[in-house]
């Protein structure tokens, strides 16, 4: 194969999973064509086995999936498996099939399957990663530093970035959480002479989003309100230290993309996915629980998009 194939990302435009498609595609320097699908019923309610024809009964709001196939086809998620399967099967099979996270499907399907650790999805086309692909690059966090960095100059270092998540199907992030995080981070700046600078994601709930930004009053910090531009990769980029809440293992694999100390903040509830997870990473030196007090330590820089890519292109013999 040649350095530019076509690759259609399937989006179902859960920004999480569009972020690890869209990473990997571009880390693969492929040309990328966003293809978005909406899942109509009943569809969406079934596994992807049992999905009939999912060319033709797609929603409303859907993009037209027609030839030309593309050459490389990449999606995450349940939503979009059973289209990847027959983007693969209309394209008479040359359609090289790439699967983020376990399909629980049968892997045939698949030319390669991207899975963490933590999914326990074992195959010879199989590829195995500690935490998730994503889209952070040295490019963008240089970007964005420059963008970000005369906003940030005047408050005092060393910087503490947070990285705040939300309530979804395995923890709680409410207000009484928020409460004792603020605690915890007035502790840390009071005790380094620093700041905060914080970013909330789509699933922070509002109360909690407002308790923290009140407490945080109290010290020197910057809390994102949702206006202008997300600095959430700036904060990755300028932040001295980082602290992500446990229920996003997006946040904790671009967090230590940057090779900074990564704390890790626990929520209400977990899952034992979401825990091996973090046990592997504080076993292997990436990130500490976050007890208020900071510390300094060094570890390579996790990047398994860019690994994950090379394995990729020696698959399908792109000239790396």
């Amino acid at each position: 194969m040649g350095s530019r194939q076509t690759c259609w990302v399937l989006s179902n435009g859960i920004i999480g999973m569009d972020n690890q498609s869209l990473g990997l595609a571009h880390a693969l320097g492929l040309e990328v064509v966003k293809k978005t699908m909406v899942a109509s019923a009943p569809w969406k309610y079934l596994p992807p086995q049992l999905w009939l024809a999912p060319l033709r009964f797609l929603g409303a709001g859907s993009d037209a999936f027609v030839p030309p196939w593309p050459d490389v086809v990449i999606g995450t998620g349940r939503l979009n498996i059973a289209l990847s399967i027959a983007i693969k099967r209309a394209s008479g099979g040359r359609c090289f099939n790439i699967r983020i996270q376990n399909p629980h499907v049968v892997q045939r399907h698949f030319d390669v399957i991207v899975a963490p650790l933590h999914d326990q999805c074992k195959g010879a086309n199989v590829i195995e990663t500690l935490g998730a692909v994503n889209s952070v690059t040295t490019a963008r966090l240089n970007a964005a530093a420059t963008q970000f960095s005369a906003r940030l100059a005047q408050l005092p270092r060393p910087l503490i970035g947070v990285l705040i998540g939300g309530t979804n199907r395995s923890y709680t992030l409410d207000a009484a959480f928020a409460a004792k995080l603020a605690d915890k981070l007035i502790a840390a700046v009071r005790n380094s002479g620093g700041s905060v600078v914080l970013t909330p994601s789509r699933r922070t709930a509002p109360e909690a989003l407002a308790v923290l930004k009140q407490r945080l009053a109290a010290v020197p910090s910057m809390v994102w309100d949702g206006n202008g531009d997300n600095p959430y990769t700036a904060y990755l980029a300028l932040a001295d230290y980082l602290v992500v809440t446990a229920d996003s293992v997006n946040m904790a694999s671009e967090a230590c993309f940057t090779g900074k100390p990564v704390f890790v903040e626990g929520l209400t509830g977990g899952s034992s996915k979401f825990e091996q997870f973090h046990r592997t990473l504080q076993q292997r030196g990436y990130t500490r629980p976050f007890t208020g007090e900071l510390a300094d330590w060094t570890y390579p820089p996790l990047d398994e998009t860019a690994r994950v890519a090379h394995l990729i292109k020696q698959r399908m013999d792109i000239k790396i």
